[in-house]
């Protein structure tokens, strides 16, 4: 199997430029939502301690989205 080469920024065609641009903006985006919901939301309202869920959230996308989805507890009244 031939390896293949990386391409650098310039050797990008502009469409996966954009495409790469607006993944990191996405990335960055869900990250600073969750670190700023950890940092406003009560520690009896987090699954787990705050200190382990702000170090996932700092993982691509699967930490954001896990804080998200496990991370936080539904409250009661549907609020």
């Amino acid at each position: 199997m031939a390896k293949m080469k990386k391409k650098t920024w310039k050797e990008m065609p502009p469409a996966a430029r954009v495409g790469t641009v607006l993944i990191g903006i996405a990335q960055m985006a869900l990250m600073v939502a969750a670190q700023r919901d950890i940092s406003k939301r009560p520690a009896e309202l987090i699954n787990g301690p705050k200190a382990a869920w702000r170090m996932a959230a700092l993982i691509n996308f699967i930490g954001p989205m896990g804080y998200f989805i496990f991370g936080r507890k539904r409250s009661v009244t549907g609020k």
